[in-house]
This record gives C-alpha cells, sequence and structure tokens, in this order.
C-alpha cells in the first residue's frame, strides 16, 4: 500500500517523498491550452497546476529521481470535441517525458487515450462516480490501470470491490477535504473565493415557509433550525474544521486513518491524501500522519492498534468521536 500525495510546486516533491509518499499526483496547464481555449480549467483545481510542461518535466525527473512515481491530473467530468485532441496531445507529451499514469473521468477521454496513447497508464478518477465491481469491470476492459473510489463508498463494498476485480488497482482517500456533494454527483465549480467559492461552502441566508405560505408552526420550525444546526457543524468538519491544525502543524478534517488496516486487508494500493491547493507544509504534515499510521499496519499492528495511533496523533479525541469527520465511520474511534 503507497501513500499518494498531491504537488503544486516542484519544490515540494522532496520534502514530501522524504516524509513517505512514493506517488505523487499534480495537474498543469499548458499556454497553448489558454490561448486556444481562453480557459484554465484543464482539471478541476484551477489554481493548483504546475505553469507549464518544462515544470511538469522536471517534475516527472525529480520524482523518478527519489524512486516515486507521477501522475497527471485530467479529471473534469466533461470535455468538448477539440479539448479531448489538446488532451490526448498532452496525454502524448506527459508519456514521453516519463510520466506514469494520467487520472481521468470523462469516458470518452478515457478511450481516446488507450487507442492513441496506448502504453500511458489511466487511473479512472473519484469524478467518474465508480461504486462497484461491474463498473470498475467496464473500466479494466477499457484498459485502466487502477481505479479511485469515491469517498462516499463503504468499507464493505471497497472489499468486494477490491477483491472482486483483481487485477485493478484500488485507490481510496485517506485524508484531507470533504467533498459534499460527492465527487461526479456535484455539477458546481471551484470558484474563486471572491467570484463565490464553491457553493457547498456558500453561506444562503433564508427563511422557512409552510406549504400554505403560512408561518411555519413552532415546533417544525425548531427541528429545522436543528438540522440547520447540525448540517453546518458538519460542514465546519467537512471543511478541516475550519482549516485548523494541531499545535504540531496536523490538519484536522476528513480522515480515514483508523480505517488503515482494514484497507489493508482488503487489498487496496494506494491511500491518497486530497488537497492540491493546500500549503507545502499542511501537505508534508498529511504524508507525515499518514506514513505513522500506515507504518504501525506494516509493522504488525492490528486494527484497534492502527487507529490508537491514528487519534493518539491529533490529540482531540471529541474530534474523532464527532464522527464528522470520517471517511469510514463503521470504524471510527468511539
Amino acid at each position: 500500500m503507497e501513500i499518494t500525495s498531491p504537488i503544486s510546486h516542484v519544490d515540494e516533491i522532496e520534502p514530501l517523498v522524504a516524509a513517505g509518499a512514493k506517488e505523487l499526483y499534480c495537474g498543469v496547464v499548458p499556454s497553448n491550452w489558454v490561448a486556444q481555449f481562453n480557459t484554465g480549467a484543464v482539471n478541476r483545481r484551477y489554481f493548483s497546476n504546475l505553469p507549464s510542461l518544462c515544470e511538469l518535466e522536471k517534475a516527472v525527473t525529480i520524482a523518478h529521481g527519489l524512486g516515486a512515481q507521477m501522475f497527471l491530473v485530467l479529471n473534469a467530468q466533461h470535455y468538448g470535441s477539440a479539448q479531448l485532441d489538446a488532451l490526448v496531445s498532452l496525454g502524448d507529451s506527459f508519456h514521453k517525458m516519463g510520466g506514469d499514469a494520467v487520472i481521468v473521468a470523462d469516458l470518452t477521454l478515457i478511450v481516446a487515450l488507450r487507442e492513441q496513447v496506448p502504453d500511458l497508464g489511466i487511473h479512472v478518477s473519484s469524478v467518474a462516480s465508480c461504486r462497484n465491481s461491474a463498473a470498475v469491470s467496464l473500466y479494466r476492459d477499457l484498459g485502466v490501470r487502477r481505479v479511485i473510489l469515491p469517498r462516499d463508498v463503504t468499507l464493505d463494498e471497497i472489499e468486494v470491490i477490491a477483491k472482486g476485480v483483481p487485477d485493478v488497482e484500488i485507490e481510496v482517500f485517506i485524508l484531507n477535504d470533504g467533498c459534499v456533494f460527492e465527487e461526479g454527483v456535484c455539477h458546481t465549480i471551484h470558484l474563486p473565493k471572491k467570484l463565490g467559492g464553491p457553493i457547498c461552502v456558500d453561506s444562503y441566508q433564508f427563511e422557512y415557509v409552510g406549504a400554505t405560505g403560512k408561518a411555519m408552526p413552532p415546533r417544525a420550525a425548531r427541528r429545522l433550525l436543528e438540522n440547520d444546526e447540525d448540517y453546518k457543524r458538519w460542514l465546519w468538519y467537512r471543511f478541516g474544521c475550519g482549516f485548523s491544525t494541531t499545535e504540531e502543524g496536523y490538519p484536522y478534517g476528513p480522515c480515514g486513518l483508523c480505517a488503515i488496516h482494514r484497507l489493508r486487508e482488503a487489498g487496496v494500493a494506494s491511500i491518497k491524501i486530497a488537497g492540491r491547493e493546500g500549503a507545502t507544509e499542511r501537505k508534508i504534515k498529511s504524508v507525515e500522519m499518514v506514513h505513522q499510521v500506515l507504518d504501525t499496519a506494516l509493522q504488525g499492528g492490528d486494527a484497534m492498534r492502527v487507529a490508537t495511533t491514528a487519534v493518539g496523533i491529533r490529540k482531540t479525541l471529541n474530534h474523532c468521536q464527532s464522527g464528522y469527520m470520517c471517511y469510514y465511520p463503521e470504524v471510527r474511534w468511539k
């Protein structure tokens, strides 16, 4: 089982590999893409990309020199036909510079890359919403190497998929970022904060009105208010507990560390840290934290020891007991 970490700058590679990451992923916005399509949206993280193909090639070279793999993100849900041609060309360039695999969601792009750049590894993005063995088998038949499962797939489902289609690698999320509308089910975009930001983090002001157009009965209004408060609390956890950290710099927020023992037993190939847009220090501390817990499992620690290690790193038992941070609440600390 490998740790897969995001990068958005070439100088992040060495410290992330030193912290324990053996797989890295990044995006890039070639200058000709912006000129041709008047957009930087090659992937879903506009402000988290390497600036040029030259930097991308440098990233591949550095990663390989340190014994790590480099993956390129091309994971928008849909692309136009002209964009598909440009992305196939980009995939071919990435392959020629030694890139290991591309992360793709658009089915048409998967087919085009397999036909035109057959030796390039393809990983199916979580944005493709692949949630069962039949879907994984379909992608296997299209020639993909790995499938990244969405965050809402349960541990039981992960085990069924990993063991049911053993010739496809399975990658799952382990830390940071909790997509509220679940990956490919969401058709909003990640706008810059000054333009409103992602719709999922917006704070809407509204009043409830009954179906008759009259004011809500007090009891119903109270229940709705309680529900809204619970939702806001859940959102706070999903977005990193206000993007806070421990004194040591370990990030709070969405987490699957307690499940690492179970994920290893299921045959999961890679555990993914989200957050290409995060600060370098946050990425390094994230990898360090995951590596500590994974190392406990690799040394023979059972499920309880792994979970105890995971909870002990951040020393904030109440966050873990809430269940709101958990990718896999089936094994949350209680």
